[in-house]
């Protein structure tokens, strides 16, 4: 069993809101987390914003912490990440595991999504998300939400991990997804899940899109097994 995992947030997150999941998984794993560019106060230079930039910063990670091969677990974003990585840099993962993570991209829903990251509307409308962007990103948690939106128009326009390139994952996968998700389809997530060579699916019942609202207890137990076996 390979016993480092590292566990990757979603966009507009950090490293501290896997923490966690993280102190439930420490009693059997080696476990790491990182903030990708930008968030939660990590520097902000704009060059490595986009999904092939984080999984570069998680290869460094990796590089870094002089380890060989990690699983990894990446909520939403994070998940494409760990995806991406491991398409790129199969010998450098053992497994992934992705839990909400958005699979199907095309303009039109992109255009929405990056619509609603508007820093002045959000201060207007959404004044407590503002503060709580600011808190976990600090004062430029609205270059942040710029970046954000502009890899999701990118993404809408042409995906980093199209669905047909999923196939090319050969490590074991286990896509997870909350049968609440008003952001992410079970149709979309069991699209990824049939393409994949050793492909798992789990689906947690009355569970919608936020982390927070994740029963982290039975996702650790989920992680446990998959990444034992």
């Amino acid at each position: 069993m390979n016993n480092a995992v590292i566990l990757l947030h979603g966009a507009l997150g950090s490293a501290e809101q896997m923490q966690p999941l993280a102190n439930l998984l420490s009693a059997q794993y080696q476990v790491f987390t990182l903030n990708f560019e930008g968030h939660g106060g990590a520097p902000l230079t704009g060059e490595q914003f986009a999904i092939p930039g984080f999984a570069n910063q998680v290869h460094e990670f990796i590089a870094a912490q002089c380890l060989e091969k990690v699983n990894i677990f990446g909520y939403s974003m994070g998940g494409y990440v760990g995806l991406y990585l491991a398409k790129q840099y199969p010998e450098k993962v053992a497994k992934v595991a992705t839990f909400a993570t958005k699979f199907r991209w095309n303009p039109g829903s992109a255009a929405k999504e990056a619509e609603m990251l508007d820093a002045g509307k959000i201060e207007e409308k959404v004044p407590q998300f503002a503060r709580k962007l600011q808190q976990v990103h600090g004062e430029q948690w609205k270059q942040v939400l710029e970046l954000t939106a502009a890899m999701i128009l990118n993404l809408g326009a042409q995906p980093d991990l199209p669905i047909e390139e999923i196939a090319n994952i050969t490590v074991p996968v286990l896509l997870g997804l909350g049968d609440s998700d008003n952001m992410v389809s079970l149709e979309e997530t069991g699209s990824a899940y049939r393409v994949l060579p050793a492909g798992q699916l789990m689906v947690f019942p009355n569970t919608p899109h936020p982390f927070e609202k994740v029963n982290i207890q039975r996702l650790a137990t989920a992680l446990t097994d998959f990444f034992g076996q």
